[in-house]
């Protein structure tokens, strides 16, 4: 009988995978059981605006990422011109400047008060708006610019990777034939890197839907926008789940389109010694407006932004000692640092207890862990904050009763609120670095340590970590500066008068205290400079 009951291992990933997918069931029990439920007045008023801005949002980001992110990587893999080698790691840049940012620089350089508009009247002799015209700055398309330039990168790595895994002598013979530059994008990359480029573009989707910072700034109101209106300004968790669960079934749509795209794709890569793409060399007028196509996105998505904040940061250098700034720094190396480690460690124990227990546990449980990396974090924050706010009240009163101390709120009053989040945001990021760690070792090893009396413990232990331990690094690196730059769950969740670097961006630049903002904002910017460049290095190494 004994031989029944599942491990200890494979009992840990199941509370594993319970407490990453528990928020999401707390946010569907809300939205079907709200204390008050106002779904009528919401439908009645603004919940259509809501989902209309949002897939306007969604189209917008969708085309311009679309065609961008293709576009580049068409152009840095198939042709050679003058700037080609920077560029193709430079177009990653964006990645690690959060959205948010960029939205307070190009507000900052448009608007009445900003350089571009200062010049054009100093320089054409205007002395108000009245003189000239000059698009409005908060609107939905500058909305729309900042996400593109942000997240096109997405869209960009993935197809460039699907264009250089295909067969250079295909190329051949399609020139040999008379197939031009055009005809050659339209008959054979875009077909080919299909798949590539719609899971690009779902991610850059998912990311608008689940954007706050970005919108808020703009004046664009979003479904997110709602989650925050609803719960803080209405006080009605259970509209705020409402919300949450039409966000949530946006992304799984997003996420089913993907799957279908990718499944109904019959692509096959050609075989591993086949002939690598060469690049055609241009020159000229062709070169140069190359390079001004790939660099105009970058310029945009991290040039601009990262000058205005430097600007503004040695503007006044004083405030790059101001105490609110050490503050908020330490406050997200704790928080981030500690997400981080639990992150990792959790997946660790999740991929081996699964690979332990046998393919067909694996097959069930690792896809759902996935989901939390899906969910905005407003809508985490969602679930999280009820459920623990109603179970931090017991606890509390259950002390108070037995010791007649009132110890006050032990989890919603801290930190540790944030951190589960960020370990349910970033759960799916941990877990694919991981598990592809483990796929890389080969299966006699482990064997082998077992027939020599080792066992599952020390096999993990003195075995796989050793052999793992880059990838885990990379794994700890990657979902701390995510943890850094996370926002809507930060506000929603974190304690009176608690601050990280990307909620002291928001709330100073909010306050049109940019000056203020910047050097927190150019601290986020190179911690995710740091990723990036880890994964331009594997993206080089692929």
């Amino acid at each position: 009988m004994a031989g029944l009951w599942p491990n200890g291992w494979t009992l840990a990933s199941v509370v594993i995978v319970a407490v990453v997918v528990g928020p999401m069931l707390s946010v569907l029990w809300l939205a079907l059981n709200p204390t008050e439920n106002i779904w009528p007045h919401l439908m009645a008023t603004v919940m259509p605006r809501y989902l209309t801005t949002t897939l306007v949002m969604m189209a917008g980001v969708g085309l311009v990422t679309a065609a961008v992110g293709t576009g580049a990587a068409w152009l840095v893999t198939m042709y050679r011109f003058a700037g080609r080698r920077w560029l193709v790691h430079a177009l990653l840049f964006p990645l690690a400047l959060p959205a948010y940012v960029g939205a307070y620089a190009l507000v900052d350089f448009l608007d009445y008060a900003g350089p571009l508009q200062t010049s054009l009247r100093a320089t054409f002799g205007w002395q108000d708006s009245r003189d000239y015209w000059f698009p409005e700055t908060r609107s939905t398309w500058a909305a729309i610019l900042v996400l593109s330039a942000a997240l096109y990168p997405y869209v960009y790595l993935l197809t460039r990777q699907a264009l250089r895994e295909q067969s250079g002598g295909v190329y051949e013979v399609a020139r040999a034939l008379g197939t031009g530059g055009w005809g050659l994008f339209w008959r054979l990359g875009l077909p080919l890197a299909r798949p590539a480029i719609a899971a690009g573009v779902a991610l850059a989707l998912m990311e608008t839907v689940a954007d706050y910072g970005t919108v808020a700034h703009f004046g664009v109101q979003t479904l997110t926008t709602g989650v925050f209106s609803t719960w803080l300004n209405g006080s009605n968790a259970g509209g705020a789940a409402q919300i949450a669960g039409v966000i949530m079934m946006l992304i799984l749509v997003l996420v089913s389109m993907e799957r279908i795209s990718r499944r109904n794709a019959r692509f096959h890569r050609p075989a591993r010694h086949s002939r690598p793409i060469e690049p055609q060399t241009l020159t000229g007028w062709r070169a140069a407006l190359a390079f001004g196509l790939c660099f105009l996105p970058f310029a945009i998505g991290f040039v601009l932004p990262v000058a205005v904040m430097l600007s503004h940061a040695f503007d006044r250098p004083e405030v790059w000692i101001a105490p609110g700034l050490t503050k908020a720094a330490l406050n997200t190396l704790i928080v981030g640092g500690a997400a981080a480690l639990l992150t990792v460690g959790a997946a660790l124990f999740l991929v081996y207890g699964v690979r332990l227990a046998g393919r067909g546990l694996a097959r069930m449980i690792l896809p759902v862990t996935m989901l939390g990396y899906a969910a905005p974090g407003a809508v985490l924050a969602v679930g999280i904050l009820v459920p623990l706010a109603a179970l931090d009240h017991r606890v509390a009163d259950a002390i108070l009763a037995i010791t007649g101390h009132d110890p006050g709120l032990l989890l919603t009053g801290t930190a540790a609120a944030i951190v589960l989040a960020y370990v349910v945001r970033f759960f799916g990021i941990a877990q694919g670095a991981v598990d592809s760690a483990f796929g890389r070792i080969s299966p006699s090893l482990p064997m082998a340590a077992r027939s020599l009396g080792e066992g599952t413990g020390g096999t993990l232990r003195r075995l796989y970590l050793p052999l793992m331990r880059g990838s885990v690094a990379s794994a700890l690196l990657v979902v701390f500066v995510d943890c850094v730059k996370e926002l809507p769950a930060t506000l929603l969740l974190r304690p009176f008068n608690f601050n990280t670097l990307s909620t002291r961006v928001y709330e100073l630049a909010s306050l049109e205290r940019l000056t203020e903002a910047a050097p927190a904002a150019l601290v986020v910017t190179a911690l995710g400079l740091a990723a990036v460049a880890l994964l331009a290095r594997t993206h080089r190494e692929r």
